[in-house]
């Protein structure tokens, strides 16, 4: 018994150190060609770091790539349209779970609906209804609808059933606080782990948005990361694979680093606990 108990273990580290690389690979590969010049990327194969990256860099910048305003711009509308879906998508699911209202069965089932349909059925109407606003080539349809994430709401409020005890609430009512102290001072520390696991989503999607802005914005100077880098593959910048593989780098580098801090922040949630009935 212990032979095949020791067996599985090896089994399952080889297995999960076999998928790591898989997954790690293409990002690696990427790195690496940020590294490397055009020539070394069209002819050899490698998986180890070149010494063209500041020749890459110099590449990038020398043709008016507006590489800090852009970055700028994603961190802008990733950050305040992910704050606004969590905190407003967990007031929504605080409302569905701890209160009882007419209609709350429908309304939660409209919720659901909502989030069955594709969100490329709403993009003409859309964009119609934001030139009938005159907020065409603004970020404004951008970040404020993503306070609407049924996603999000349905998530939270299953989250909610699992950790948060409404006898909570009714206790701290009587101790005479208003709904908005509760939900803010008791509610919201209870789901940090789910609201640190929706923010990751909510800024991979924001930061990778493409569509949208391609077809909201029109100036230059408020494209996004991946606006500009589709720049690099227009003919002015084929044959520099180099510059392409360091702007495709920096894009997705802020990602990785957001996954590392908030990933943090679920296991510190998991390890603290929770309150439970």
């Amino acid at each position: 018994m212990k032979r095949k108990k020791i067996i599985r273990l090896i089994l399952t580290y080889f297995l999960c150190a076999l998928f790591t690389v898989i997954c790690l690979f293409p990002i690696w590969a990427l790195f690496v060609n940020a590294t490397r010049s055009t020539l070394q990327i069209q002819t050899t194969v490698s998986f180890i770091p070149s010494t063209h990256l500041i020749e890459n860099y110099n590449s990038l910048m020398s043709k008016n790539f507006m590489l800090y305003r852009a970055f700028f711009n994603s961190v802008f509308i990733a950050v305040t349209s992910t704050l606004l879906s969590v905190y407003f998508s967990a007031l929504t699911a605080y409302g569905f779970y701890v209160y009882n209202f007419k209609g709350k069965g429908f309304l939660f089932k409209f919720v659901l609906v909502i989030l069955m349909i594709p969100g490329q059925l709403s993009m003409v109407g859309f964009y119609q209804f934001m030139l009938k606003l005159h907020l065409y080539d603004s970020y404004i349809p951008l970040i404020i609808p993503s306070i609407a994430a049924p996603s999000t709401v349905f998530f939270l409020k299953q989250y909610f059933e699992s950790v948060y005890p409404k006898d909570l609430t009714e206790a701290t009512r009587m101790d005479g606080a208003n709904e908005f102290l509760i939900f803010n001072r008791i509610a919201v520390p209870v789901i940090i782990p789910a609201l640190a696991t929706m923010s990751i989503f909510g800024m991979v999607y924001s930061w990778n948005n493409y569509v949208m802005p391609l077809i909201l914005l029109n100036t230059q100077s408020k494209f996004t990361m991946p606006m500009l880098v589709q720049l690099l593959r227009t003919d002015i910048y084929a044959t520099d694979y180099g510059a392409l593989y360091l702007g495709l780098a920096l894009t997705i580098l802020p990602l990785i680093v957001i996954y590392l801090v908030l990933s943090k922040a679920i296991i510190r949630g998991v390890t603290m606990g929770s309150v439970k009935e």
